[in-house]
C-alpha cells in the first residue's frame, strides 16, 4: 500500500471539513476523488500531500508515518516522495521548461548534470521535447501543466496527487492531458490520485471516491 490515511479529522474554526476520512491506494493506482464544492476534497488532498497538519488520525506514506517527521525532515520527505500537479501550473516564469523540472531533483541534492537529464527525459515523454528551452509564457496551457507533470514526476515520487489538473484546459486539451496521465503509470507504474469534477476523466481511472460533507460515501 503506497498511501494509508486513517480516521483523518479536519477542524477550521469549529467548522469539522473532514470527519474521520478513510483513504488507501495501492502502488500503480490512479484513483479519482469526486464530490461537490466544499466537500473537503481540496483540504484532503493537502493533508495526503503533507502540506496541512490533520487534527487527527493518521497518515503513511509508502511505509513512512508522517506526523513521526520534524519540520525540515517532512519538506525533504514530500520533495521526494510526493509530486503535486495543480490547476494553476505554479511554473517559474523566468526559467525554461527544463530549468522548471529540474528544479525538485536539484532542491533534493541531486548534481546539475543528472537533474538536467532527468528532466529531459520526462519533457521527451510528455511530448515537449522541443520546446525544453521555452519560458511558460512561450508555452499553451496544455503545454505548461504538461511541465508541470514532468516536474512532479523528475524525483520519481511514491505518489503523485492532482488537483483539478484539467480544470483551466479547453476540452480537446483535456483529453490529451487525461491519455498522459494514463501513459505515464503505464510506462511508469506511476500511482495517481486526482481531484476531480471531470466526470470523463473520473470514468477513466481505476476507482472513483465520493466525498459528500467530510466523509466517503
Amino acid at each position: 500500500m503506497i498511501l494509508e490515511a486513517s480516521k483523518i479529522k479536519k477542524f477550521f474554526g469549529t467548522l469539522e471539513v473532514l470527519k474521520g476520512v478513510d483513504f488507501q491506494v495501492e502502488k500503480g493506482e490512479v484513483v479519482a476523488v469526486v464530490g461537490p464544492s466544499g466537500a473537503g476534497k481540496s483540504t484532503l488532498l493537502q493533508i495526503l500531500g503533507t502540506l496541512l497538519t490533520p487534527d487527527g488520525g493518521s497518515l503513511l506514506v509508502d511505509g513512512t508515518d508522517v506526523s513521526g517527521l520534524s519540520g525540515k525532515q517532512l519538506s525533504a520527505f514530500r520533495n521526494s516522495s510526493i509530486g503535486f500537479v495543480f490547476q494553476a501550473h505554479h511554473l517559474l516564469p523566468e526559467f525554461s521548461a527544463l530549468e522548471n523540472v529540474m528544479i525538485p531533483a536539484l532542491i533534493g541534492g541531486k548534481g546539475a548534470s543528472a537533474a538536467r537529464e532527468d528532466a529531459r527525459a520526462l519533457l521527451e515523454k510528455v511530448g515537449l521535447g522541443a520546446r525544453e528551452s521555452h519560458k511558460p509564457s512561450q508555452l499553451s496551457g496544455g503545454e505548461q501543466q504538461r511541465v508541470a507533470i514532468a516536474r512532479a514526476l523528475v524525483n520519481s515520487p511514491s505518489i503523485v496527487l492532482a488537483d483539478e489538473p484539467t480544470g483551466n484546459l479547453d476540452s480537446a486539451t483535456k483529453e490529451d492531458i487525461h491519455r498522459l496521465f494514463f501513459s505515464l503509470r503505464d510506462q511508469l507504474d506511476q500511482t495517481i490520485v486526482i481531484i476531480t469534477h471531470d466526470a470523463g476523466l473520473a470514468a477513466l481511472c481505476d476507482r472513483t471516491c465520493t466525498l459528500r460533507d467530510g466523509q466517503f460515501v
